[in-house]
């Protein structure tokens, strides 16, 4: 069994739905970062930068916090989704996600969405980052299914970004490649599941 810390944030959903993919039994713990319940000594405990996701699992006796380290820990233990043939590529594409897609799209959510109107230098500055990843990401996929041939980590670290396209002022329908593994992705049973994984009912864009 495997204890999730979680809240739905893109960061929050790479795990979950990992978790779904793999079939292996989780809980949920929710912890409201709109209440600060992730400065709770508990949680603190768990995750010392005080940020989901996080996880304990039970088995291993293992903690970890940091998202791509869960799903490198993950994917390792249940040997699926970071395939060998692959190792680096997926090791680039993680950490581009981790590096770029999650840190400036974040602040683009800051910018964009949940202050507009404060900053135009700001909104101009993440609305230019955010085409320059979409159109990384786009080139590609270019003649790709996946972000590395097979589906693996990498995907999963960066679909629940690209689900807030809206967010980022972006119009997705000029990213063909990225539309087409975007909508390729929502339809595994899995992400749908891994999506609302605390009952809640946010239904997954162009889904």
């Amino acid at each position: 069994m495997i204890d999730l810390y979680y809240w739905p944030t893109p960061n929050g959903r790479k795990i979950s739905i990992l978790l779904e993919e793999l079939a292996t039994p989780y809980k949920i713990i929710k912890i409201d970062i709109n209440k600060g319940e992730q400065f709770s000594k508990n949680f603190t405990a768990v995750s010392p930068s005080n940020k989901i996701p996080a996880i304990f699992d039970h088995e291993t006796k293992q903690s970890l916090f940091e998202s791509s380290a869960i799903l490198l820990y993950l994917s390792n233990k249940y040997k699926k989704f970071h395939h060998d043939n692959y190792y680096w590529e997926i090791q680039e594409w993680l950490m581009f996600q981790t590096s770029q897609v999650g840190p400036l799209l974040g602040q683009a959510h800051q910018f964009l969405y949940y202050n507009s109107g404060k900053s135009i230098f700001a909104e101009d500055k993440y609305i230019n980052y955010g085409k320059r990843i979409y159109e990384t990401i786009d080139k590609r996929l270019e003649n790709k299914n996946y972000l590395v041939h097979e589906y693996s980590i990498a995907d999963i670290a960066t679909w629940p970004w690209i689900a807030r396209y809206e967010r980022h002022k972006i119009d997705i329908y000029k990213y063909k490649n990225i539309l087409r593994w975007y909508q390729e992705i929502s339809k595994r049973l899995a992400v749908i599941k891994g999506y609302n994984p605390d009952g809640g009912n946010e239904v997954i864009p162009l889904s």
